[in-house]
């Protein structure tokens, strides 16, 4: 009986014993492409190829000394960055902030209501003239846009038209990513600013900064070679 109660206690003990759980496999590690650097985009706009017929000032009296260049997917120009407070108004864009607001964009959303400056990232481009007509090369509203300036890159979309004769400008929303002052009355900055407007893309609704974002870094990777490496390459393991 004695041998019988001990074996009955080992069984009793062993079945209370914890348990080691099996061995789990680590998780694979999901492998995130690094955005798109600005040195990356400036490496291949380093060179000019004019597709304006003539220049176009930074501002009102300013020398006519910056031209629009032509690649085979986008056109682009390097200029400073006025800050365009138009559209619907808010606490940082309204006719208080900005002596020359106005309450309208050349492009709207898809509720018919003028774009957002302070929250959308958009460019403005140059009224079409003989200087250069945009819409000749596949840009309008909701193009989709990378504004580069020093180490930061923003995707944004064109939604506002300037004068006929002066080129950069972009939203209180771009200037804010950039890290540029994004005030209306005296921000953003003399020079630096690279505009790189992709060909025949565009985010729709234009609203839409989310699309933007992922569509923007979609053709960066396709402008700077990246995406034709990867599909040779495939994705590292």
């Amino acid at each position: 009986m004695r041998v019988q109660s001990l074996t009955l206690a080992a069984a009793s003990a062993a079945l209370l014993a914890p348990t080691t759980p099996a061995a789990v496999p680590p998780r694979p590690v999901a492998w995130r492409e690094a955005p798109v650097s600005a040195a990356d985009l400036l490496a291949k706009v380093r060179d000019c190829t004019p597709v304006s017929r003539g220049r176009y000032r930074s501002d009102s009296g300013a020398p006519a000394d910056i031209p629009v260049c032509d690649t085979r997917e986008a056109v682009f120009w390097k200029a400073d960055m006025d800050i365009d407070c138009d559209g619907r108004p808010g606490p940082r864009c309204n006719r208080r902030t900005d002596p020359h607001f106005s309450g309208s964009t050349a492009y709207v959303q898809s509720d018919g209501r003028p774009l957002s400056a302070e929250r959308l990232p958009f460019i403005v481009v140059p009224a079409p003239s003989r200087i250069w007509d945009h819409r000749e090369h596949g840009v309008g509203g909701g193009s989709v846009v990378a504004v580069v300036h020093r180490d930061r890159v923003q995707y944004a979309v064109v939604g506002d038209k300037g004068p006929r004769d002066i080129i950069g400008e972009a939203s209180y929303a771009t200037a804010k990513a950039l890290g540029i002052r994004a005030d209306p009355h005296g921000g953003g900055t003399p020079s630096g600013v690279t505009y790189i407007v992709f060909k025949n893309a565009r985010v729709s609704p234009i609203e839409d900064r989310a699309e933007a974002e992922a569509t923007g870094e979609r053709l960066a990777r396709r402008f700077i070679g990246l995406e034709q490496l990867t599909e040779r390459h495939g994705k590292p393991e």
